[in-house]
């Protein structure tokens, strides 16, 4: 009996573990433009027969070697299939599928290397949490692998280990990007790309580093303390080092099982409107936003309250930042062309006037589900596929946003199509006024 496609997947990632990270901007570049050209050759293809192209076009065997490519490169090329599997909607059903075991699965760092990271940062620690920590890893992420163990006390742990050579390889990475800046420039003039491209390689380095992951999740922890939808796992300070987390470990479904089991209403609005808590209350109350949505980060109880789990992509803004961000979303809601002007003006915007009209269809895509009065779904065309977003990209650019913003609009684009995905129905107007009220902040 044939394996499914997806399980085929999962063994084979498995079975290629322990092979060295490419770490060299060459050896990564190679493997990317091998990767790639799997798709151009699919776009032409598309082309010639009038097609638009998309990734779920090409032959699962195709999407299937272009996953485990990504999944050997882990880094940014994994996380860029990530986003892909849970944004895009234009993906068939089977693309998305093989897309999605990056959530969860690269090809794993070898056994022996994870010995020695956890030894060489917690010392004789290192060697007590050994003794009771499962060889084969439950998750391979594109920073780090997860194992479950067992400390003294019988408590249930995840340990997460930092892929050795990551931070190299990112490095790598953003080396080989500065070529591409060269041509956005090139493609959109003025753009801030080398903003965009400084705040992102920023970002993914600080997720190299587990000791101040640490610290963001301890925070988000006291937090959502006590909430009654929400579980930050807590911290086990005594056994981390800079690359190795470890925290309470929590059972739970995916987003899949967990929509194939929540026959009723309530379970789904239980979950949306936590994750809609997290992802833009804690920004609003807080100042403080995680910014990376993927389902592989989220764990659901039968219930609806959610666990989540991973805060390595964390940006923080300063309270009059805050302040404009709600008021860009009033003004987009209302429309309000002058006040939309002034709040990207005073979020750094240099000229918000220029090119108004596509800046304000950009920004009503963004806030789309906020359009709409009553109770009502995110409904999947309010999910951006990756076409689209390409498109955006280029208008975004035109606009000279702060690099620093960036990652906002991922956290939109990337709710929203979890949010679609669960059908849940809520008053998303209501919800954001009550998470940006000044009142409820720090």
């Amino acid at each position: 009996m044939a394996k499914d496609p997806v399980q085929q997947l999962m063994w084979n990632l498995r079975a290629k573990g322990g092979n060295p990270l490419p770490t060299s901007s060459l050896g990564r570049l190679q493997k990317t433009a091998s990767a790639a050209a799997r798709i151009g050759i699919g776009a032409l293809a598309g082309r010639l027969r009038g097609e638009e192209f998309n990734i779920g076009s090409l032959p699962p065997e195709a999407v299937a070697r272009l996953v485990e490519t990504l999944g050997e490169l882990k880094g940014v090329a994994m996380k860029a299939g990530q986003i892909l599997s849970y944004v895009d909607g234009s993906l068939s059903p089977e693309a998305r599928r093989l897309l999605a075991v990056l959530q969860v699965m690269s090809q794993p760092t070898a056994f022996t290397h994870i010995q020695r990271i956890i030894v060489e940062d917690l010392g004789p620690r290192g060697q007590t949490l050994l003794a009771r920590l499962e060889r084969e890893p439950v998750a391979s992420a594109s920073i780090g692998q997860v194992h479950r163990a067992l400390r003294e006390d019988g408590t249930r742990v995840a340990v997460k280990v930092r892929h050795p050579g990551i931070e190299e390889a990112i490095r790598a990475d953003f080396k080989t990007a500065a070529v591409g800046t060269f041509f956005a420039n090139l493609a959109v003039a003025g753009a801030n790309v080398e903003g965009f491209v400084a705040e992102a390689e920023a970002r993914f380095l600080e997720e190299c580093d587990y000791r101040l992951e640490a610290r963001r999740q301890i925070r988000f922890g006291e937090i959502f303390a006590g909430h009654a939808s929400i579980t930050i796992p807590a911290v086990h300070l005594d056994v981390c080092g800079p690359r190795v987390l470890t925290s309470t470990w929590h059972d739970g479904a995916g987003l899949d099982a967990f929509l194939g089991t929540a026959a009723y209403a309530a379970e789904r609005v239980r979950a949306a409107r936590a994750l809609y808590e997290f992802y833009v209350g804690t920004l609003y109350r807080h100042g403080l936003f995680n910014a990376d949505p993927h389902p592989g980060n989220l764990l659901f109880a039968p219930d609806g309250h959610v666990t989540i789990l991973d805060h390595g992509c964390v940006r923080e803004f300063a309270p009059d930042v805050v302040v404009c961000l709600a008021r860009l979303s009033r003004a987009v809601r209302a429309d309000d062309a002058r006040d939309i002007q002034a709040a990207l003006l005073a979020l750094g915007v240099t000229d918000p006037a220029r090119d108004f009209d596509v800046t304000r269809s950009i920004l009503r895509g963004f806030y789309a589900p906020l359009l709409e009065p009553g109770r009502h779904r995110v409904e999947p065309d309010q999910a951006i596929s990756m076409g689209q977003v390409a498109k955006l990209k280029k208008s975004l650019l035109r606009l000279r946003l702060p690099g620093k913003l960036m990652f906002l609009f991922r956290i939109r684009i990337g709710l929203y199509a979890v949010l679609a995905r669960m059908g849940a129905r809520l008053d998303w107007i209501e919800l954001e006024e009550e998470l940006a009220d000044p009142a409820a902040r720090d």
